[in-house]
């Protein structure tokens, strides 16, 4: 599992007071982050190996300007070209906000998706949690 902890801007806020529910899907990119590194060391979007295929957003609590939130970020499923990644935000102890993100490893100039390396592959495995 990989974690982000971040300190909530005011900007975030929404009327009510609370993190506005657009920011939680940037929140949950900026985690993917180590991810990303696994495929393009350098974050060169000129050798970028990923697509985002779907994204979910679940708000179950509250999350509040003012106090840390840890995103915790781990995959729920590896296939041979694509895995789920699921995120969770965590406040004050209490989850906030949980996610997932399927993103394929794709080859852009032949506009289709590729198998994962091994060796990038061995490395995602570390962070499979299958509940």
């Amino acid at each position: 599992m990989w974690s982000l902890t971040l300190q909530p801007r005011f900007g975030e806020t929404d009327a009510l007071g609370h993190i506005n529910n657009t920011v939680l899907p940037v929140w949950f990119e900026d985690a993917r982050t180590p991810l990303f590194r696994l495929f393009t060391p350098d974050l060169n979007p000129q050798d970028w190996h990923l697509i985002i295929a779907k994204i979910e957003v679940e708000f179950v609590g509250e999350l509040f300007y003012g106090r840390e939130v840890e995103v915790r970020t781990y995959l729920s499923k590896l296939g041979n070209s694509s895995m789920t990644i699921a995120h969770e935000a965590w406040q004050d102890g209490r989850l906030g906000a949980r996610g997932t993100a399927v993103m394929v490893h794709f080859d852009h100039s032949a506009k289709k998706s590729v198998a994962i390396p091994d060796a990038i592959r061995a490395q995602l495995s570390e962070h499979l949690q299958t509940l």
